[in-house]
């Protein structure tokens, strides 16, 4: 028989007990020594709040943090780690909060009114199974890592409640975690309702937790809003917990960083700085050399390659890949895009939905709609636009040219000032350049056309129908002279 907790073992005499050790036990139940199966895990994200602070028309959770809504970054993060279910209770502005992540695999709750956390759980509670874990996490609180909340979930038993708590040198705010003298978690107690002694705590609440679902949704039912709020604390569940003798498992979370709330635009900026910080830094650590990380900017994720170099006020959007040694410019915006070895982008270019192959040289000012390719080598210089192009290897576009709708050979040179004339006013239109032929300065070519293998093109020229292959073909009007004539001149007054 088991001895109860605390009392001391029974006493054995080894020298009158048979060493089975080693002896295999046919009886022995093949299941009793692994750990019992771990609970589902459900998450819930509150976020109803209405956000006055921000003094804006959009939902506070649906304000942009590396261009994507502050809730988007919660629901990512509560994604990782692979929950049966996720629970968003969602109030003011609700319907534009649902149509803004429609997408998302998430089940919508909404309180309509707005009473405090705790009530905002409440909505939830029908939905929770009993024999569920619940992680509670916050729709403006963006910044708490994954690996954060997994050591939160590897405290959290069926007997233990776990807590994310945080150190603050400035705590003004935030409820303030109660210890005993032995350090055990006793309550949180909330700014407002803190006497003089409980204000001079550091240690304070997150409101994360992680709790079995069937002891939350008892302590639910009997939350009051007896405060200086008139609202349902979700903290008081804590003291709850301890009532009933259960385990609080507190984890300090690693940095304040991780657990900064969002109600202003002030605040809003602190954590998109702490979170830009966070993306340079990564890549650092991944061998990416960063001029200044207070000016790069990464909304998406990047994959980048050996000696990688990131200028100042660089913008990384979407999935962006880098090749070895890749060098991108002062003031560049790269969105979806991969790019390969040895390409350096000059200041200032705008590179949209493009794949950009190995030793090109693009800029300063160029911009790639969607759609483009080049192929190894290409130059593309400055106040050059390609949309929808595809240029093979060793061509040039050097200089003020648009490239839109076009099939463009190996060894090209484009001429400055040359358009593929590609729209109609109806419909879009295709060129066609053959390999290495020479586009003069200055051309305007008339899609659907098309300009054979080696062929030149006269600067000036407009062209309207195929250029055959290895020929000059010109299309300019007579030039002529008029003897005698003079500008016109203002008249007097």
């Amino acid at each position: 028989m088991t001895p109860p907790r605390g009392s001391a073992p029974q006493r054995r005499d080894s020298r009158r007990q048979p060493d089975r050790s080693r002896e295999p036990d046919r009886n022995r139940d093949p299941d009793r020594n692994r750990e019992p199966a771990r609970a589902a895990l459900t998450i819930v994200i509150l976020a109803a709040g209405q956000g006055k602070r921000m003094r804006s028309d959009l939902p506070k959770v649906l304000q942009p943090l590396a261009g994507r809504p502050l809730l988007q970054h919660v629901i990512d993060t509560a994604r990782s780690l692979d929950p049966a279910s996720i629970h968003v209770v969602y109030g003011h502005g609700g319907e534009q909060v649902r149509e803004a992540l429609k997408s998302e695999p998430v089940s919508w709750v909404r309180q309509s009114e707005q009473l405090g956390t705790g009530h905002a759980l409440q909505q939830v509670a029908p939905r929770l199974a009993d024999d569920d874990r619940v992680l509670v996490l916050y729709g403006d609180v963006p910044l708490t890592r994954s690996s954060t909340l997994r050591q939160l979930l590897e405290r959290a038993r069926e007997d233990a409640l776990a807590l994310l708590t945080v150190m603050l040198d400035e705590p003004t705010g935030y409820g303030r975690i109660v210890r005993d003298s032995r350090g055990r978690v006793r309550r949180i107690v909330e700014q407002r309702d803190a006497s003089k002694r409980e204000l001079a705590l550091r240690e304070c609440s997150t409101g994360v937790m992680v709790a079995p679902a069937r002891s939350l949704k008892r302590w639910l039912a009997r939350l009051k809003n007896d405060n200086a709020q008139r609202e349902y604390y979700l903290t008081d569940v804590i003291a709850m917990a301890v009532a009933e003798r259960m385990a609080v498992e507190p984890l300090v979370a690693p940095s304040a960083t991780e657990v900064l709330g969002v109600n202003d635009k002030a605040q809003l900026a602190e954590v998109e700085a702490a979170y830009r910080l966070r993306q340079a830094t990564e890549l650092m650590l991944a061998g990416v050399t960063v001029i200044d990380p207070a000016r790069l900017d990464v909304r998406g994720t990047v994959e980048a390659g050996r000696d990688v170099v990131l200028d100042v006020n660089v913008i990384l959007e979407g999935r962006v890949k880098l090749g070895d040694r890749v060098r991108i410019g002062p003031g560049c915006i790269v969105r979806d895009c991969e790019i390969g070895s040895d390409t350096e982008v000059f200041a200032h270019c705008v590179i949209d939905r493009a794949l950009i192959g190995r030793a090109c040289r693009i800029g300063p000012f160029a911009r790639f709609r969607p759609s483009s390719s080049l192929d190894e080598g290409v130059h593309i210089g400055n106040f050059v636009e390609v949309k929808n192009t595809r240029i093979g290897a060793q061509s040039k576009a050097n200089h003020l040219t648009y490239l839109g709708d076009a099939v463009i050979g190996t060894a090209v040179n484009v001429g400055a000032g040359t358009v593929t004339c590609n729209y109609d006013g109806a419909n879009k239109w295709q060129t066609h350049i053959g390999d290495g032929a020479f586009i003069g300065s200055g051309s305007m070519l008339v899609a659907p056309v098309s300009i054979g293998a080696g062929a030149t093109i006269g600067a000036g020229s407009t062209i309207t129908s195929d250029a055959p292959e290895r020929q000059l073909t010109l299309g300019r009007a007579k030039q002529m002279s008029v003897p005698g004539w003079q500008r016109p001149k203002k008249r007097q007054p």
